[in-house]
């Protein structure tokens, strides 16, 4: 035996295995926002579901992320079961897909010339290795450099298939493959093992496809020695999924894996049922016994899915119905932003951009129930309502869940493989949450003070409310910005906070200052001014979450220009800022002043 065969054959496995990964992850990254948002608008057609199902494994080469991805959705009630039921077996015809494209490994071996040597993977490769390196190295965006480790996957791919099959070649030379292949033919038995714990090893029902395409360049496969193993890949890929649906401990996500695996043992049965009539009825002979090439595993491949699935397919909702009996439904309670919360699902680890999605849209949730609660406890100044306060504790109780929910999930995730870019949003989103739930325990700080005023039965005097109107007209806009810059990524929105964040501090010193004349006046108790006080202090407190915000969005696109930003404004180098700024003073202080004026005109005078 060629001890230099051997090392060439397991480094062109290497390098296949290396090569698919790194083409899934590409296409998963590059495509993964785009699938998730097809797949939500599935409609209750098993047919659609299935097609989609095809469509999104042939695209990212991996059924177990389809199968996971639409696992997630359920747990989040973005999808139902029963819509996930033709997803799973477009998922398991999809991966058959990768064998096709193997198969072109047969032109290398034929002997393809003219046209057709374009397509050999001896030329395919080195073509796909060029093309990928220039496009990594020409492309700045993430959707060019994920283009560039789809075609650097694929060149890869062909190279260790290259290699795999030539090593096989010369190890089939020497005769070592014989006693391995005779037991194959002699043992369908041991083919279906062999075939079971190869995929449960790879986690792949593709490579493991390939693998055994790869060796079927030694001549010594036969039909009779490969339908099984073809049968025992089935199993193995299917507990891995199942056990991938488990992690996520909802019914909804367990019962997607219990489907998969019912589909695929009636998958086996059907395919091991159907090759013995095939062959007794002696559709089989010119190739049951006979060498058999990639193309033929390809195409064996791909019928046993297809054929499976056209036959199921009008039984799935049996497979529901038995996946309902087998796994119970949750009992505990729900929380309202419960759905929002189960979309921070594991499963999307692996697709950074599917768990990216879900932690904005549980911010965006969070952020929204925050502003809520911050207009209801300062309506709450002017006319305390019980059941509002109630309901503005309520929410921040909600708010205080979502805040450890995502900050557990983030922590985690932060420990995946992850691209300069996700990187950059994930810090950005493990500072938002820290600003977000600061912003509810806020609302529930004024609505406290409103509280304390209306059991103490000092009530504000018109002339502290229409001050207090003016401030939250002001913190309102500066919310709105905050929000547009979250929400929308936007830069421009950020910079528009911080000139008027400087307003909020500068009136609320003005009115803390004018507080001392409503107490001389007694306008105001001790009780009420000291309340008053703290309402101000939480309101420019929220002013200041709102610039951490909008700090956080500009240092996620350019961590540079967040630190030369932020000196340029202690400096009064920033011509925006200066402008913004002194427009918003003007507008404000203008009423302000203008009220002051009214209420108060000696002082004014004095002014």
């Amino acid at each position: 035996m060629n001890i230099t065969s051997v090392l060439t054959l397991f480094g062109g496995l290497c390098m296949f295995l290396y090569g698919m990964g790194l083409m899934g992850d590409g296409l998963k990254d590059g495509s993964s926002g785009t699938l998730k948002r097809i797949m939500e608008k599935v409609t209750d057609s098993h047919v659609k579901a299935f097609l989609l199902g095809l469509f999104v494994t042939a695209l990212i080469q991996s059924s177990n992320a389809t199968i996971l991805i639409t696992a997630g959705l359920v747990a989040a009630n973005i999808l139902t079961v029963r819509q996930s039921l033709g997803i799973i077996v477009g998922a398991n015809v999809g991966t058959t897909v990768t064998g096709q494209i193997i198969r072109l490994i047969d032109l290398d071996a034929g002997g393809a010339a003219g046209f057709l040597e374009l397509f050999k993977p001896s030329t395919l490769a080195p073509v796909a290795l060029i093309a990928g390196t220039l496009v990594i190295k020409a492309m700045k965006k993430k959707s060019g450099k994920a283009l560039g480790e789809v075609l650097m996957g694929f060149g890869i791919l062909f190279t260790g298939m290259v290699t795999m099959t030539g090593s096989v070649n010369s190890l089939a030379d020497t005769g070592i493959f014989d006693p391995m292949f005779s037991v194959l033919d002699k043992s369908p038995v041991l083919g279906f093992l062999i075939g079971t714990v190869m995929s449960l090893v790879l986690q792949s029902a593709s490579a493991t496809v390939g693998i055994l395409q790869a060796f079927s360049a030694s001549g010594g496969l036969t039909f009779r020695s490969i339908y099984s193993v073809l049968a025992g890949i089935f199993l193995g890929v299917t507990i891995v999924t199942g056990i991938l649906c488990s992690i996520g401990a909802k019914a909804d996500q367990k019962r997607i894996g219990i489907i998969n695996i019912l589909f695929n043992i009636a998958k086996i049965i059907i395919t091991i049922i159907g090759v013995q009539l095939l062959y007794r009825f002696g559709f089989l002979n010119n190739v049951w016994d006979k060498p058999i090439n990639s193309g033929v595993i390809a195409n064996t491949n791909t019928i046993a899915n297809l054929v499976s699935a056209i036959i199921m397919l009008p039984f799935l909702t049996v497979f529901e119905k038995l996946a309902y009996r087998v796994v119970k439904g949750d009992v505990e309670p729900r929380n309202k932003y419960a759905d929002k919360l189960d979309a921070l699902n594991p499963a999307f680890y692996s697709t950074p951009a599917l768990a990216l999605d879900s932690c904005h849209k549980l911010l965006t949730t969070m952020f929204d129930v925050s502003r809520q609660n911050i207009e209801m406890a300062l309506g709450l100044q002017r006319k305390y309502d019980e059941e509002i306060f109630e309901k503005v504790n309520e929410e921040e109780g909600n708010v205080d869940i979502m805040s450890d929910h995502l900050s557990n999930y983030l922590a985690r995730f932060a420990g995946e493989d992850l691209s300069e870019t996700d990187t950059a949003t994930l810090n950005q989103y493990f500072k938002d949450v820290v600003e977000f739930e600061r912003l509810s325990d806020l609302a529930l700080d004024i609505a406290e003070e409103a509280k304390e005023v209306h059991e103490e039965g000092v009530p504000y005097p018109e002339s502290i409310h229409k001050e207090i109107g003016i401030l939250h007209e002001l913190i309102g806009e500066v919310l709105d910005n905050a929000g547009e810059a979250f929400k929308n990524a936007s830069v421009d929105a950020a910079k528009r906070i911080e000139p008027l964040e400087e307003v909020v501090d500068n009136l609320v010193n003005s009115m803390k200052e004018n507080a001392l004349t409503h107490l001389s006046d007694r306008e105001l108790t001790i009780v009420g001014g000291t309340a008053y006080a703290h309402v101000l202090g939480y309101m420019e407190r929220i002013s200041d979450m709102c610039s951490n915000i909008g700090l956080a969005t500009v240092s996620r696109f350019n961590p540079i220009e967040d630190h030369e930003y932020e000196e340029n404004l202690l400096a009064g180098h920033d011509e925006r800022f200066n402008r913004e700024y002194e427009a918003a003073r003007e507008q404000y202080f203008g009423r302000y002043n203008e009220s002051i004026k009214n209420h108060f005109p000696a002082q004014a005078e004095n002014k």
